[in-house]
């Protein structure tokens, strides 16, 4: 692994699964395996030898068991007793490594979140905020969307939507995949507010050209993971042909997995605690730089993994909207930077900006 003699070791890394209970105004189902009213994550915390602490968390919704295994039987050991300095090439090393356990998902879902932590540390150890170890000059401000989940009622739809206006969003989500339901929530919002929906892979290519007409009639913004497979780009493609702008990239991982989606997509969709942390993140930046296209992160999360993705604000461009999801949790782990009338902020804090409140990690802690 890369190291260096004059890099502190690292001493410690210690994960916390926790499970925070949320509302969301509905049933929580439709999408998710079974109702969905629970933030799942595991929180990895890394320690240096000259006390020097960072944080990240690892994606772990309906999986939070073997994403905590995981991390401390699969990227632990390549960390405690480490020396790493050069955390873009500490994390290619690791895939190498685990390859043949895969390349994807829940491997991935580990490595991202203790890549987080590693950046988080050498951030501090700088005293720098993260995106200054990019070369950004200041924080920034992007606008961000209102994430809705799954309702499948009209009325709740409406509810929601108006209660996301109230509160200054410009730009709102549905993850409603019914014609009617969607044209009911444009009518809601009104023509000032864009519109973006979120299919979670139910549809065939067929069927999302279909309903071409209804986006148009509504005016959307784009159409996030319409078909099933995720990773099937040539639908994607079709799809972009008959005038409908796909979103899609939360289920892809590695800079690597992102060329395809940033061949064949309007939007690309990082998620930086699925597609392998700030290393991946930062490249699939400069790729999607390159191409000339607007990178919509997929953050619908609140822990270490949201807060890296608004210090790697000022590095992306002025169209990227940032997702928050439209939820109530029932507590929050650190002060969290909320969208303040439809628009968040990156900080000029240290490292990511996370620093957590251990009383509710140790409350909220899963009992087994």
């Amino acid at each position: 692994m890369p190291e260096s003699n004059t890099v502190p070791k690292i001493i410690s890394l210690q994960s916390f699964p926790v499970r925070i209970p949320f509302a969301d105004g509905g049933l929580g189902t439709g999408g998710t395996p079974s109702r969905w009213h629970r933030l799942d994550m595991v929180l990895i915390r890394i320690e240096d030898e000259d006390g020097h602490v960072g944080w990240g968390d690892a994606f772990a919704y309906f999986c939070l068991e073997a994403v905590h295994a995981a991390v401390d039987h699969m990227i632990a050991p390549f960390v405690t007793e480490a020396a790493i300095d050069d955390i873009a090439a500490w994390n290619l090393e690791v895939q190498k490594k685990l390859h043949l356990f895969g390349r994807y998902g829940i491997t991935l879902f580990a490595l991202s979140g203790v890549d987080i932590a590693l950046w988080d540390l050498k951030a501090k150890r700088q005293g720098v905020p993260l995106w200054r170890l990019f070369g950004a000059k200041a924080p920034t401000q992007r606008p961000a969307y209102a994430s809705l989940v799954r309702y499948g009622d009209k009325a709740l739809v409406a509810e929601q939507c108006k209660r996301a206006v109230e509160r200054g969003y410009r730009h709102i989500k549905l993850h409603e995949i019914a014609p009617d339901v969607i044209r009911h929530a444009r009518e809601v919002i009104g023509p000032g507010v864009a519109l973006m929906v979120d299919a979670n892979c139910a549809w065939s290519m067929q069927e999302t050209i279909a309903l071409r007409e209804t986006f148009l009639a509504c005016d959307t913004l784009w159409v996030e993971e319409p078909v099933f497979p995720p990773d099937d780009y040539k639908s994607m493609e079709e799809i972009e042909k008959a005038a409908i702008p796909v979103g899609s990239g939360e289920n892809a991982s590695t800079a690597f997995d992102f060329m395809r989606i940033i061949n064949a997509v309007t939007y690309p969709q990082p998620s930086m605690t699925k597609v392998g942390g700030i290393s991946e993140f930062a490249n699939i930046l400069a790729a999607c730089e390159r191409h000339g296209k607007s990178v919509m992160p997929h953050t619908p999360y609140f822990g270490p993994g949201y807060f890296a993705t608004l210090a790697m604000l000022p590095l992306m461009q002025e169209k990227t909207l940032i997702e928050f999801l439209f939820v109530e949790p029932e507590t929050w782990l650190a002060s969290t930077p909320e969208p303040v009338k439809g628009v968040v902020s990156a900080s000029d804090r240290i490292g990511i900006g996370f620093e957590p409140d251990l009383d509710v990690v140790k409350r909220y802690a899963p009992r087994t």
